[in-house]
């Protein structure tokens, strides 16, 4: 049998955007990455060209990951202009670099929100979608054995909608794709989830007053039903649940 054929290895020019903290002025700077395999993830490639700057002795590259399946929401920048790069419903860790071509040129920055300070160069501070959280996304439930899974009867249709909107990550791709940083489609999908099940009606109306207080003062703008939230979210997430938040925050006004 003949040998298999080496991998496919493209020559990239990155410029990065490089930024040592939250009140220094940062720049894009230009680095070549050479022999990039195609099966490589976007992060892989990353960690790639920060093994040979640190072979340099220069500063690596600083960026957000954790589990590098997708799921932890860790993982974001804007590549090219677009939030998790080119792939509809892809996290950057899940792009693999066979969706570049050789010589291209990948312009790579931060998440960039009055609401998300810059750390160190890709790295941002997204703890302001912790503090919506905390300010409502939860239920109260007695302590004990989990109930039966039958015990609260509702629709298959409801069901499967508090899912949909359950598989936010709160990476802030909505956040950064949106005009107006708006934080809109992260906390409709939150109000959502709970919204659609019995066991978050009891405190529907001070959740969505306190989740939709909190992104205020984090500093969030409005939502203009611009729809880029929805076109790069990773999950793929539907407005329909910033639809679903102003009907649960106009009703809780009456209440």
């Amino acid at each position: 049998m003949s040998e298999s054929k080496d991998k496919k290895a493209i020559n990239l020019t990155l410029k990065v955007w490089r930024q040592i903290g939250p009140d220094v002025k940062g720049s894009l700077e230009t680095y070549h990455a050479g022999d990039i395999s195609t099966d490589m993830s976007f992060l892989e490639m990353l960690d790639v060209v920060n093994e040979g700057l640190i072979i340099e002795g220069k500063e690596p590259i600083a960026f957000d990951h954790d589990c590098r399946e997708g799921i932890c929401g860790m993982c974001g920048a804007m590549v090219n202009g677009r939030a998790h790069g080119p792939e509809k419903g892809t996290t950057l860790c899940q792009l693999h670099m066979r969706h570049f071509s050789d010589n291209d040129t990948i312009v790579i920055e931060p998440w960039k929100s009055r609401a998300f300070k810059i750390i160190k160069d890709l790295a941002v501070d997204r703890s302001a979608l912790d503090l919506i959280i905390q300010a409502g996304g939860y239920i109260s439930a007695n302590a004990g054995g989990a109930p039966d899974g039958n015990a609260i009867p509702f629709p298959q249709e409801s069901a499967e909608k508090a899912m949909d909107a359950a598989a936010c990550i709160g990476c802030g791709a909505c956040v950064a794709s949106c005009p107006n940083a708006s934080a809109m489609l992260f906390v409709g999908a939150k109000v959502s989830h709970f919204a659609l099940l019995p066991q978050g009606r009891p405190e529907a109306v001070k959740r969505v007053l306190a989740m939709v207080k909190k992104m205020d003062e984090c500093g969030f703008g409005n939502c203009t039903n611009e729809t880029e939230c929805e076109a790069e979210c990773p999950k793929e997430i539907s407005i329909t649940n910033i639809a679903r938040l102003n009907r649960e925050y106009l009703k809780a006004g009456f209440l």
